[in-house]
């Protein structure tokens, strides 16, 4: 079920290609590098499919509401 709406995944895209860019040009190193990179990934996975499975147990969707 998907519960992201076209802003959230923007954003996480964007936040993506921040972290990508700042580890690219070497901000980014040592531990801080993996973590930020592991919720990289996780942001990239979740944009794609559209569902983050944090929002699910909290009934949260960004989608908004759909007109009658």
């Amino acid at each position: 079920m998907k519960n992201m709406g076209n802003i959230d995944r923007v954003l996480r895209m964007i936040a993506v290609l921040a972290i990508a860019g700042a580890y690219a040009v070497g901000l980014l190193a040592g531990p801080l590098a993996i973590i930020l990179g592991i919720i990289a990934v996780a942001f990239f996975i979740t944009s794609l499919i559209g569902t983050c499975p944090i929002y699910l147990p909290f009934g949260l969707s960004t989608l908004g509401r759909a007109k009658p």
